[in-house]
């Protein structure tokens, strides 16, 4: 069991596992961020009127 357990990899707790954080350091990686969330609400929007 001991080599099985080898080729799965690290092993982190649930607590380790769930602190990520998002560093967005210069004004084009904000611009590039905010894009994209906002980017994801037009395409549902555009989806949910195509799909009537």
């Amino acid at each position: 069991m001991n080599k099985d357990r080898g080729r799965e990899g690290p092993v982190f707790s649930g607590e380790n596992a769930r602190q990520g954080e998002i560093i967005l350091r210069t004004r084009t990686q904000r611009i590039i961020f905010i894009a994209g969330l906002v980017g994801i609400v037009v395409l549902a929007l555009v989806l949910t009127f195509a799909l009537r």
